[in-house]
């Protein structure tokens, strides 16, 4: 039973300044770079809490977490941040193109803003599909202890063939939107508010019996977790901020994430296409454009992997059918034997290669970039030996993996485009 709830949201003030700068990507997207345009934007960016500085001189009671709060706390009492005057819940609109797609099309991503109950995963509401790592969970959850607050949502998937919900924000995005604005990557960010009773406890209603899958926000969602352990007495630590998207919705867009090897003792690629030629076919294409096209045009029943390598320039499709991958991962879910992602890292990395594990989880030797040229550009550099491509998973993949208690390997998803962060602001002391 999925339980959502509507909520005092602070949103910024008119006093605080525009919105694009003010409102960020989420914490775990923000580069250096990044950090220093928000942070050179407006004293009043939300990078300035999620993602601050720490200094040679932090002490146990002066460090990046209690100048977090310590801002959140003065920009409440200064009025940058406003609390909404009654619980509401908010229709969420990103209109984009996305990225890497040839002839792309304008997409509209329609959410739902509410709180959500933070259930443990052996409840039956809520999954995951992807593991964590257990650092980005202390930081998130030091930061959570001191601010005791949530400035960015947990995207959740949940599925409805009627729209009903969907519906629902449509109306509400009649009215003129209480916030606008469009990010460094061309989105366009709308947010509105629905507090009428009566629509309220209806949205509650439709989402009551649906599955909710964690699309993004894994790390924050299972810092929720430990905090509402930590804080059994505290009530609104049962509850996390959270975006909810229809899988129906046409602009759910789900981009690959491609892998960049590099600085691997010993590694031949031409040796690696000679071994992988026992299980796959190996189809080889004068050109990225030619390979581009391959992988976009993969039948029903076969997978396809991209690959080029530092030195050569051509371009390769590591090819299998389904009979073949059932033969050669009989260890591994009928569901997961059909994912080039989970094909490439059980045969390719692991077997062929022999990378371990642990390797692939502490990121050495790998690299995960989205976008196809952004990718192939990286066989350039000096410490780059190969590039393997990938086509997007399907929602529907992520689903079936999910909800039969599956994970798949890390970034293994990519939802475009992110949830901003600072859309609305939940304090768990509200409740």
């Amino acid at each position: 039973m999925a339980r959502i709830f509507p909520f005092r949201a602070y949103r910024y003030s008119a006093a605080a300044g525009a919105p694009a700068n003010l409102i960020t990507q989420p914490y775990d997207k923000i580069t250096p770079e990044m950090q220093e345009r928000y942070f050179s934007l407006s004293p009043h960016n939300l990078a300035h809490v999620i993602r601050g500085r720490s200094g040679p001189g932090d002490t146990e009671t002066d460090n990046v977490y209690t100048r977090a709060a310590g801002l959140l706390e003065s920009w409440i009492a200064s009025g940058i941040l406003a609390r909404e005057p009654a619980p509401a819940l908010f229709a969420y609109f990103q209109k984009f193109e996305p990225p890497d797609v040839a002839g792309a099309w304008p997409c509209l991503r329609k959410g739902l803003i509410a709180l959500g109950a933070v259930e443990d995963y052996w409840e039956g509401t809520v999954y995951r599909h992807e593991l964590t790592h257990s650092g980005p969970k202390r930081d998130r959850l030091e930061l959570l202890r001191r601010a005791r607050a949530h400035c960015g949502q947990i995207f959740m998937l949940y599925d409805d063939p009627s729209l009903a919900v969907d519906q629902r924000l449509d109306r509400a995005a009649q009215k003129a939107p209480l916030t606008l604005l469009r990010d460094e990557y061309s989105v366009e960010h709308c947010l509105w508010r629905i507090d009428d009773p009566a629509e309220i406890a209806e949205i509650q209603r439709l989402i009551q019996p649906r599955k909710l899958l964690i699309a993004d926000g894994h790390h924050r969602y299972e810092t929720a977790l430990a905090f509402r352990r930590e804080h059994p007495e505290l009530e609104g630590a049962a509850r996390v901020m959270m975006t909810l998207v229809n899988t129906r919705s046409p602009g759910l867009v789900v981009l690959p994430t491609h892998r960049v090897l590099g600085n691997l003792a010993g590694f031949d690629g031409q040796q690696l296409l000679r071994q992988a030629r026992k299980w796959f076919e190996v189809v080889d294409l004068a050109s990225l454009d030619a390979l581009q096209a391959r992988l976009r045009g993969v039948p029903a029943g076969r997978m396809a992997l991209g690959a080029i390598f530092r030195g050569d320039r051509r371009s390769y499709a590591l090819e299998m059918d389904y009979q073949q991958a059932d033969r050669m991962l009989p260890e591994l879910a009928p569901a997961m034997r059909r994912l080039d992602v989970a094909v490439l890292h059980e045969l390719v990395l692991a077997r062929l290669i022999g990378m371990s594990a642990e390797d692939v989880r502490d990121e050495r030797h790998l690299r995960y970039l989205r976008g196809f040229q952004a990718a192939a550009a990286e066989i350039d550099r000096p410490q780059t030996q190969a590039v393997f491509f990938l086509n997007p998973v399907r929602v529907e993949q992520v689903a079936e993996i999910a909800f039969s208690g599956g994970v798949m390997p890390q970034k293994s998803t990519d939802f475009y485009p992110k949830l901003l962060s600072g859309m609305t602001i939940y304090r768990l002391e509200q409740g």
